[in-house]
């Protein structure tokens, strides 16, 4: 019996000794030197690292301008924000107050440049409206704090670590660092101080938590202070930083709390109007659910048969109560109605034209985007036949051909892409240089890059096949 305990024991101990070994970073680190060596390198914005800022904040600008995810995540991958950022982490955990300055200079320097950037480009853009990329930076939360936290504790690890991967990329973009400013400085530019406060208190967020998490995995590192210590400043900055943390994350969590009960009213009402304003000959033409400085507010539409205003007013305000949401001021405007006076006709009339028109304008676009899909898919039936001949005499083993721009999709994930394909049917095989020179023949002759060649598809109903 003992025998079996000792041995389930030594089993159990041998077990967590390799799981733990898993999570042993000490053999992969670079020495102390090399780490600050590559960070200190990246703290200054001079010459080249500031251009690039310049041209990220321009890049990112112009996603935000244009609602374009691809083009924002292309600029946070250029931009060199992160820098001074870890540097200044590094320069609080290794109590380098020099470091510390030349980080924050320097951060402060790229915060300025880069909102004056964006709001110079805002205020020569002809976008007015809040795009939703633009809205999207405006309204921190607990989750950008623990976004950014563990966004800093993977790039401090990353810049540590012998095998660094392509790990800064994938910080660059989780942490957020340049859409905020451009947002900063469309807030600046259209003088709309939601967008200015928000985006910069997400900004500095960020920031914040990106050095936290930098002066933290310093000190799990094991990196050794500077030699010149002053122990009492040391405690002072610790100090500030700990306050500073402390009240980020207090917002970050208030900010949260507004945010859930906000999506909650807003489900709520949304259900509220779909299932208790239902009536024979009356139907809701649109509704507006929003919080307006604290106040909760349910406005409704309805068309058709007039009904009596003050016991249809008296009834909702009973099953809100009982829908929990009680305290919410509910606004309900009819129209359309044979009751309304000539003057409420023509206003309503004018409401009825104007929204027809944005359906009708609404009904264009989609019939001209339908319109591009099928003359997309036209030009490829139609190069296809034209080359066809072509290929027969260069490419005597090749019988048919087909081109086709498909979509293709992660099955269980939300990755697509957009691919051209060139499907060929060679009976007798082709050879690897010939593969190469027809996939190059036909994107030089129709003009097409990126072409991809698919060999004897299995199964494909090919022309000389099915009349052969």
């Amino acid at each position: 019996m003992e025998n079996w305990k000792e041995t389930l024991k030594m089993r159990t101990s041998t077990f967590f000794r390799e799981l733990l070994s898993y999570f042993n970073v000490k053999d992969d680190l670079e020495s102390q030197q090399d780490v600050e060596l590559s960070i200190r390198s990246g703290v200054s914005f001079k010459g080249s690292q500031l251009l690039t800022l310049i041209f990220a904040i321009f890049i990112a600008s112009l996603g935000l301008n244009t609602n374009s995810v691809p083009v924002i995540i292309g600029a946070m991958l250029i931009s060199p924000l992160m820098g001074p950022i870890i540097g200044m982490g590094l320069g609080i955990g290794i109590q380098d107050y020099d470091l510390l300055k030349r980080g924050l200079k320097n951060i402060t320097a790229a915060v300025l440049g880069s909102i004056l950037t964006s709001a110079v480009y805002f205020l020569i853009s002809p976008q007015y409206e809040g795009s939703s990329q633009l809205l999207a930076r405006t309204s921190p939360s607990i989750y950008d704090v623990l976004i950014a936290l563990f966004g800093g504790a993977a790039g401090i690890l990353s810049i540590a670590a012998k095998n660094k991967g392509q790990v800064m990329p994938g910080v660059a973009i989780a942490t957020s660092l340049m859409p905020p400013l451009c947002t900063v400085g469309y807030g600046l530019a259209t003088m709309q101080m939601q967008f200015f406060l928000g985006a910069l208190y997400l900004f500095f967020t960020n920031m914040i938590f990106i050095l936290f998490a930098t002066w933290i995995g310093v000190k799990v590192m094991g990196f050794k202070n500077i030699v010149y210590q002053n122990p009492k400043r040391a405690y002072r900055v610790q100090i500030i930083v700990y306050t500073v943390v402390a009240a980020t994350i207090g917002v970050s969590c208030w900010l949260t709390v507004l945010m859930i009960s906000k999506n909650v009213f807003i489900d709520k009402a949304t259900r509220f109007v779909d299932n208790e304003m239902v009536f024979p000959n009356t139907q809701v033409l649109n509704h507006r659910v929003y919080i307006d400085r604290g106040e909760r507010y349910i406005d409704v539409t309805l068309i058709g048969q007039a009904l009596p205003k003050d016991s249809l007013q008296l009834t909702m305000l009973n099953k809100l109560d009982s829908a929990g949401l009680g305290g919410t001021r509910l606004t309900i405007k009819q129209g359309f109605s044979l009751e309304t006076d000539a003057k409420n006709e023509t206003a309503d009339a004018d409401r009825f034209y104007q929204l027809m028109q944005s359906e009708l304008m609404a009904a264009r676009e989609r019939a001209d985007s339908l319109q591009r899909v099928v003359a997309l898919h036209k030009q490829f039936s139609d190069e296809s036949v034209r080359v066809a001949p072509e290929v027969r005499v260069l490419f005597p083993d090749v019988k048919d051909i087909a081109l086709s721009q498909m979509v293709a999709t992660q099955v269980g994930g939300s990755a697509r892409d957009t691919l051209n394909i060139l499907f060929v049917n060679a009976p007798k095989g082709l050879a690897p240089d010939d593969r190469v020179k027809l996939k190059e023949y036909i994107e030089v002759r129709l003009g097409r890059k990126d072409l991809h060649l698919a060999l004897n598809p299995q199964a494909f109903p090919w022309p000389s096949t099915t009349n052969g």
